[in-house]
């Protein structure tokens, strides 16, 4: 595994860069969240994708979740109507997956097999929106919580360790909290808390 270090608040735009060329050739990233570390590579990265279904022991039901940069990449992968589209502006950035109807440019591996959704993240943190700028395309994100694990991994020290061997980039922001997103379903009517996380959202569903 090779190990970035990086300035959580101020992202040295050298590694960045470095970074998303890894990414580029198709590697396999741990980076940092507005919630706990994360498994990420590119969308079109098929065998990627498949090494963080194994890692996580993620069935073809699971969720997965595109990390955008702002509301402007949301069109491209999901349908969102006027009155979604207004909460979400007024909510976005935030520490939340938001699911919706996913459009045709989804590939079929990320849809939810049956509802045809997605799950969408605008994040809040620095380091995020920085390799989402120079990447110029969202991410797919899956949260680092492994198989039997309560909760999400935070520590670089015990991540290099436990999966130095299975993932290609660590980039490391130190120690972050071991919270998760709050998930919220936009395709229903009013929308519909799925999993309470970091974000309190009651005022928003009211």
């Amino acid at each position: 595994m090779q190990r970035i270090r990086i300035h959580p608040d101020n992202p040295q735009p050298r590694l960045i860069q470095q970074v998303v060329g890894l990414l580029e050739q198709g590697q396999l990233l741990i980076y940092p969240t507005d919630t706990a570390y994360a498994l990420g590579c590119r969308i079109g990265d098929k065998a990627a994708l498949e090494r963080i279904a194994r890692l996580r022991q993620l069935d073809e039901r699971h969720q997965f979740a595109l990390l955008c940069r702002d509301l402007s990449e949301i069109a491209t992968y999901a349908k969102v109507d006027n009155q979604t589209y207004r909460l979400l502006k007024a909510h976005t950035p935030a520490r939340c997956t938001f699911i919706l109807e996913a459009t045709s440019e989804v590939p079929r591996r990320l849809a939810h097999p049956r509802k045809k959704t997605i799950g969408i993240r605008i994040p809040t943190d620095t380091v995020c929106q920085a390799l989402l700028t120079a990447l110029g395309q969202p991410l797919i994100t899956s949260t680092l919580q492994l198989p039997d694990e309560p909760l999400p991994m935070d520590d670089p020290e015990l991540i290099a360790e436990q999966l130095g061997r299975q993932v290609d980039v660590l980039l490391d922001a130190g120690i972050l909290s071991t919270q998760v997103t709050t998930i919220i379903d936009m395709t229903t009517a009013p929308p519909q808390l799925i999993r309470q996380g970091a974000e309190q959202v009651d005022d928003w569903l009211a």
